[in-house]
């Protein structure tokens, strides 16, 4: 680490706090499965390149019963036939929020979320993308 960190848990403690709290609601809804919950918050990780988030999430998804093989694997989700259509429905959501290419078409993505999700569901889906690429930089910003 750097000798110049300037860490946020330390200086805004209470905005640290608020943010925890978003991940603390969703899971409390139990809106998205706790395995989904884990696969997303890793695959968001391994686009941003956060090491440290991507140890974390595979550390802590098995106690969700997560298994092994399907960690190993999230990175080439596309190519083998671990997951279902709708958790592959919901990792292309994650990749479009997390990526922001400009040419993304984000109405094709919604409507396959729609055949697998509620509405509700589909915002945790968000605000779960949202928060853990903040999360992401804000880690990043440690190293």
């Amino acid at each position: 680490m750097s000798t110049h960190n300037i860490d946020p848990k330390k200086h805004l403690p209470q905005s640290i706090n608020y943010l925890y709290q978003v991940h603390q609601n969703i899971l409390d809804l139990a809106l998205i499965d706790r395995s989904l919950y884990h696969l997303v918050l890793l695959r968001a990780s391994q686009i941003n390149g956060c090491a440290f988030c991507v140890k974390m999430h595979i550390a802590e998804a098995p106690a969700d019963g997560e298994i092994q093989s399907r960690l190993d694997r999230l990175v080439v989700w596309r190519h083998c036939n671990d997951y279902t259509e709708q958790e592959k429905a919901a990792f292309a959501w994650v990749e479009a929020l997390t990526t922001l290419h400009a040419l993304t078409d984000y109405e094709p993505l919604r409507i396959t979320l729609l055949k697998y999700y509620s509405e509700q569901q589909i915002s945790a889906l968000t605000l779960l993308t949202g928060m853990i690429n903040l999360w992401n930089r804000i880690a990043i910003s440690q190293h």
